[in-house]
């Protein structure tokens, strides 16, 4: 118990007075080096006091993830202390709402959220152990199972095909999908983008090959696209709706008639299986959070658009492009996601075969915190 108190406290010297600017991952490498464990190991003496005053007394929502935290699915064998949420713009309504912190509170359990700019970046946290739980589009969790990232599927959020589209300069000669042919296509990899793209393209009796992509994260890709460096841009709302406003995009095509799922929220295995109670109050009050905003849009718009930085009318745009609602894990679904699977292995987008079934629980194990849809 003392050499694993003598760890935590090591990790957090490092963190805070030498490696501030190191990733986290590094500093687990260099923390667990036989070179600087005796280099610390005397000084930690003297700052076990301050720093464990210090531990104790962190705030129970914050904006970064803290890896040294105790987490639902790093403690197997107590309670769960902090449940480490990450999210994105699309889905910081579940964070400004505060109706998990509300929940969870008098079981003792805190909420610590971290913001990604998109389902790849939130992922990769969650692969490495930064965060515990997240929302994504459907493409993200094929990349990460092809990086051999530990990953289970626990509730699907329902499709908002009119919510994603392909823009183009105002003024671009790009009249339909053809004319994407040769032309210089912005959007993230491995996101619900990239399979909107794909889709789009396979429509328009066009290649993969017959466009040239340019990987950019939704922030770098609209400075690109504003530029004139690409000549179109793959993106969803807010952003979507925010770029309408600010660029005066033109849409070239969104994805009615091409989207036929929504996203998911996934969390580690581990998570799951060893915290039912804890991850069945999270959904329940994801469900009811969606079910009151499919009922109240105009006070979804009106609390995210100071939130976002966006202009109300603009905010009330991308709220009524979305479709609220959750989704369970079923036969349909995971066959649909399945077929996302395939078709980037397809396109040698990934480096081998997917199962998505291998990422999914049994009805059993899913009965136990499913919320009733």
């Amino acid at each position: 118990m003392i050499n694993q108190i003598f760890r935590g406290l090591i990790t957090k010297w490092i963190s805070l007075i030498k490696f501030r600017n190191i990733p986290f991952n590094n500093q687990q490498k260099l923390f667990f080096s036989s070179s600087v464990l005796p280099i610390v190991g005397a000084f930690v003496t003297g700052l076990c006091l301050s720093l464990l005053f210090a531990a104790c007394s962190s705030t129970s929502t914050v904006n970064s993830p803290n890896p040294s935290a105790t987490s639902v699915g790093n403690s197997a064998s107590s309670k769960a202390t902090v449940v480490r949420f990450g999210y994105q713009k699309s889905t910081i309504l579940l964070r400004t709402k505060g109706v998990l912190e509300k929940r969870l509170a008098p079981e003792g359990i805190t909420v610590q959220w971290t913001e990604f700019q998109a389902g790849p970046q939130l992922l990769e946290a969650m692969n490495v152990g930064s965060i515990d739980i997240g929302p994504v589009g459907e493409s993200p969790p094929i990349f990460a199972q092809a990086a051999g990232a530990s990953l289970t599927y626990v509730v699907g959020t329902a499709a908002s095909p009119a919510g994603s589209a392909i823009l183009v300069p105002q003024n671009s000669q790009i009249q339909k999908l053809t004319d994407l042919k040769g032309k210089k296509v912005a959007f993230q990899k491995g996101s619900s983008a990239h399979l909107l793209l794909v889709q789009a393209l396979e429509k328009a009796g066009l290649k993969y090959t017959d466009i040239e992509p340019k990987y950019l994260a939704p922030a770098d890709a609209r400075a690109a696209f504003v530029k004139g460096s690409v000549d179109a841009w793959v993106i969803w709302d807010p952003f979507y709706a925010a770029a309408q406003e600010a660029t005066k995009a033109r849409v070239l095509i969104d994805g009615t008639g091409i989207n036929k799922q929504g996203g998911y929220y996934l969390m580690t295995r581990k998570f799951v299986t060893e915290n039912p109670q804890t991850v069945k109050a999270i959904l329940e009050e994801i469900q009811n959070l969606e079910e009151w905003s499919k009922q109240n849009r105009e006070e979804v718009a009106k609390t995210l658009a100071p939130v976002l930085g966006i202009d109300l009318e603009t905010m009330r745009k991308a709220t009524n492009r979305r479709t609220f609602g959750v989704v369970p894990i079923d036969d349909n679904l995971i066959n649909l996601q399945q077929g996302v699977a395939d078709t980037y292995y397809k396109l040698k987008l990934i480096p081998k075969k997917v199962s998505v079934r291998d990422a999914v629980l049994t009805k059993e194990q899913y009965a136990a915190f499913s919320p009733k849809t």
